[in-house]
């Protein structure tokens, strides 16, 4: 082609490419633009897509959207949780559909200018690679995405949508229909003197739970990394071995052997240490809410300090000894050099991990419920003294079948956590840019 050729050419693009009209066209049906971009093989494919997607889901979309809306009309027919999974399904394909046709929308208006701007578009062989060596990461990924919304986000967006409803044991489809309440199971946390009186008891101890419980197996953890990283302790690799064998044994094994320990009537603490000591009956470690915290509270420390232990006891020992030297030549004293050089460098090597460690615990289920169910039983309350939110959330989903105040509380748990992991790794130091300790 002549060099006349392409310039008459160019003229052309010039002008009969407005990348306004490419993009209203789009709008009024996804490959139009294209063709009128004389990107005939794509806009095909964009309307294929189009066409395809509205005649295969056009039934279900239907159905699904007027499902979340309505939830039902005819008691015994209509299922209400069948219908609402209906909805959530239709809204993520809808939001798929949505940023596809986004992109065709952009791809015919960005195409257009730059026809305008003498862009000359290669041929189909060129353009089947350039699409292939462009989408190929996202054709690896979108496996991966596609599990990750149906197996997270669907189940996250269904459990939101619960905390509005009024799904329990006397509103159970299909026999009964479930209904929109609004924010009426967050008012009755708030109103209502059982589930209040219940909320602020059990909040209150599941933030105590977190806080002191976590912060005991940090501090003996970090006790016990320094003494053991002590140049004068001899056999360190076999105290550090002795240490970290709690966490060898599976959790739940631990929690049901004390359990048994404890128990208030044939549990070895009672029978062979507390009444010959004291007397009695011994102590009521598993009747009186205050004891039965207190003897969670050592045992989680218990179960959590051998992974602090490993985890200060690595860092520690990349710590320089030339540090230490010349704080010595400087006159510090030793507890000088822990607060300058010992705790800085281990918080700012492990902080997230810590972070972690407090979430963590604030879900800490597994203790909860095994130890004791979350009991001893309080009068005035439908939540055990020793229950924390999640356990809570799980007595009331599968004991009471009260699914919809569960979703409630659980959707309080995951912005709290939410909240607190944010505000606490923004302000973390091994999140930011390196710099002096």
């Amino acid at each position: 082609m002549s060099q006349h050729q392409e310039q008459e050419q160019l003229t052309s693009y010039q002008k009969k490419m407005n990348p306004n009209v490419a993009m209203v066209l789009s709008i009024l049906l996804a490959g139009l633009g294209q063709i009128y971009n004389k990107r005939y093989m794509k806009g095909i494919s964009f309307m294929i897509l189009e066409i395809a997607f509205i005649l295969a889901t056009f039934d279900f979309l239907w159905l699904g959207l007027w499902g979340i809306v309505t939830l039902g009309t005819i008691p015994g027919v209509d299922h209400s949780i069948y219908l609402l999974v209906y909805g959530i399904v239709s809204l993520i394909l809808i939001a798929f559909a949505f940023m596809l046709y986004i992109f065709n929308v952009r791809d015919a208006r960005k195409q257009a200018i730059l026809l305008n701007n003498g862009w000359q578009p290669p041929t189909f062989k060129q353009a089947i690679k350039n699409s292939y060596d462009k989408a190929f990461p996202y054709i690896m990924t979108a496996p991966g995405l596609v599990l990750l919304i149906f197996t997270v986000v669907f189940p996250l967006l269904f459990a939101i949508a619960l905390a509005f409803t009024n799904y329990d044991l006397y509103n159970s489809p299909p026999r009964y229909l479930v209904e929109w309440i609004g924010f009426a199971n967050f008012t009755d946390l708030a109103t209502v003197p059982i589930w209040q009186n219940t909320f602020i008891s059990v909040f209150g101890w599941t933030i105590i739970w977190t806080v002191v419980a976590t912060s005991f197996q940090i501090v003996v953890g970090l006790i016990l990394a320094v003494l053991v990283n002590d140049k004068r302790v001899k056999f360190k690799k076999t105290i550090r071995t002795i240490l970290i064998l709690p966490w060898a044994v599976p959790g739940f094994v631990s929690i049901l052997i004390f359990a048994a320990m404890f128990n208030d009537e044939f549990g070895a603490i009672n029978r062979d240490i507390i009444i010959p000591l004291i007397g009695g009956n011994g102590l009521p470690w598993l009747t009186d809410p205050t004891y039965t915290k207190m003897v969670l509270i050592m045992i989680q420390t218990w179960l959590g300090y051998p992974f602090v232990f490993a985890l200060f006891s690595g860092v520690l020992q990349s710590i320089s000894s030339e540090w230490y030297e010349a704080a010595e030549v400087d006159g510090a004293t030793r507890l000088q050099k822990f607060k300058n050089i010992t705790l800085p460098h281990v918080l700012f090597a492990t902080a997230p991990l810590l972070i972690i460690q407090y979430t963590t615990n604030f879900n800490n289920f597994n203790i909860i419920y095994l130890f004791n169910e979350g009991g001893p039983a309080v009068q005035g309350q439908n939540a055990g003294g020793t229950d924390i939110l999640i356990s809570w959330v799980y007595k009331l989903t599968f004991d009471t079948n009260n699914y919809s105040m569960a979703a409630a509380i659980s959707l309080i748990i995951g912005l709290i956590v939410s909240v607190f992991a944010f505000f606490q790794f923004r302000r973390t130091n091994s999140f930011k840019e390196e710099g002096n300790i």
